[in-house]
């Protein structure tokens, strides 16, 4: 049975409206020649000035709320979308492509972000110091920072932006959110939910349309702050709009990542961690193992076991059972994947092993596990797909100089049953984000999570709710004291 094509609206000042732009729709990637997932017209310029105005006049009101209020509002969105989460999760797998397990994964996650969030509501929310003055506090104000222009990516089409829009409506801060083009139903679901949980009108807006919309978000005078998620090259444009006038920005970026193997490591645990995050997710994470590092004299016992479970992964529609990679999320990213594999071949890569694909139309991709030597491109330039490439050193102190030998910096994982060099991986490997004896992706939302180098911005991190709070808002202090007492 044909599942009927959703009719999508963006929501501006509490009313869901047609955009005025072209029309656009998104498709399953897994069946790229059947009906659309869901069909929209985009906004427009003059609708992104209507959504900050809305934005701006919906701020004082929802300020007034208080941390508290707002916190109700997060916690009533996850229970609702608690009740919705299998309806959420097969969407997901459907616009998306990703396994149903991975959906209902990342569905969980994102309802387990409301929650924490929520939570946060009730922690101290400023500091008190000693004054030198007996009838004097000094203590410190969060305050909102303002309109937040937010912009996600369609890799985690709900956590991501959770992570980036309950905090900023928890410290009071309105939102603009222009999501990814390729998600667009699931960025309407999420919206639903969150306006279902008693958000007023205006304090969340959310456009669908091209980049040049978010473009023009990321530059407009109200536009008090941006966080951003996705690539480098779009992020430093944005960095160069933003810094000079004055806003704040945060942005998680590429990632080129490496795990080391070392010759005591576990090594079919090591590689069960490496298989998983490299190809999990078809690779479509920021945070995916790209470079295996194999130190010394483990090489050939280590690329034995990727061998065997990159061959036997199982590719396929997403809710078919027993399919742990679904589709790439277009053909362009399908043939992308595939030229510079073909690349790497072309300059001397071996292909060690890959895993069959269907036969039937959709954006399949083979995971695919290479060797070959570091000054192959695709050990240098992110290709965000099921492919990693194994690097052969002699020692810990090459594999150190080989991982860091990136313009990236989000992640990197160390195999080893020996302390001293998991201390010292943690301590000199340049990435924000370090993982002993696991996979590199993956984190805890109670955790800082960040990158260095390309694949950040040096701002406060995303996910932990300090980290959140500091840059979701402006801190004042205080110095309260006491009037002099009535002359009696």
């Amino acid at each position: 049975m044909n599942t009927p094509t959703l009719q999508l609206k963006n929501l501006i000042g509490g009313a869901w409206i047609d955009g005025d732009g072209v029309p656009e729709h998104s498709e399953n990637p897994a069946e790229p020649t059947g009906a659309p997932v869901a069909e929209y017209r985009t906004a427009t310029e003059e609708q992104l000035e209507q959504a900050m105005s809305a934005a701006t006049t919906a701020a004082p009101g929802w300020d007034r709320r208080g941390l508290l209020g707002r916190g109700q509002v997060l916690r009533r969105a996850g229970q609702i979308m608690e009740d919705r989460a299998e309806e959420l999760a097969a969407l997901m797998t459907r616009e998306q492509g990703k396994s149903l397990t991975d959906s209902r994964g990342e569905v969980g996650a994102t309802i387990e972000t409301l929650y924490y969030h929520a939570g946060a509501a009730r922690r101290p929310d400023g500091a008190t110091y000693p004054s030198a003055h007996p009838d004097e506090i000094v203590r410190t104000v969060r305050r909102p920072v303002g309109v937040v222009g937010v912009i996600t990516p369609w890799n985690f089409p709900l956590q991501i932006p959770v992570w980036k829009i309950a905090p900023a409506l928890l410290w009071g801060n309105p939102v603009v959110w222009k999501p990814a083009s390729f998600t667009p139903a699931l960025a309407v679901a999420l919206t639903e939910i969150l306006v279902e949980a008693g958000l007023p009108d205006g304090v969340l807006n959310l456009l669908l349309g091209p980049g040049h919309l978010g473009a023009s978000l990321v530059k407009h005078v109200d536009t008090a702050a941006v966080t951003f998620t996705g690539s480098v090259p779009v992020g430093h444009t944005i960095r160069d709009v933003v810094i000079p006038r004055g806003a704040k920005l945060q942005m998680e970026l590429g990632g080129h990542n490496a795990a080391l193997v070392l010759p005591d490591a576990h090594l079919p645990s090591a590689a069960d961690a490496i298989v998983a995050a490299a190809m999990g997710s078809t690779g479509q994470k920021c945070t995916a193992t790209r470079r295996v590092i194999a130190v010394g004299d483990c090489y050939d016992a280590l690329v034995a076991l990727l061998v065997e479970r990159v061959e036997a992964l199982t590719v396929g529609r997403g809710s078919d059972d027993g399919i742990a990679l679904g589709p790439v999320v277009s053909a362009k990213a399908r043939d992308q994947i595939s030229s510079a594999v073909q690349l790497a071949v072309d300059e001397g890569a071996q292909v060690l092993a890959t895993a069959p694909v269907p036969e039937a139309a959709g954006h399949w991709v083979q995971p695919t596990l290479l060797a070959g030597p570091p000054e192959l491109t695709i050990c240098r330039e992110e290709v965000f797909g099921p492919v990693a490439t194994v690097l052969r050193v002699p020692d810990l102190d090459s594999a150190i100089a080989l991982a860091n030998a990136t313009d990236f910096g989000l992640t990197a994982s160390v195999f080893t049953r020996d302390e001293r060099s998991a201390r010292r991986c943690v301590d000199e490997l340049v990435a924000g984000l370090i993982k002993v004896n696991a996979p590199s992706t993956g984190s805890e939302l109670h955790a800082p999570f960040g990158g260095l180098r390309d694949s950040s911005f040096p701002a406060p991190r995303e996910q932990a709710s300090d980290a959140a709070a500091e840059f979701f808002t402006i801190s004042k202090t205080a110095y309260v004291r006491l009037a002099p007492e009535a002359d009696s």
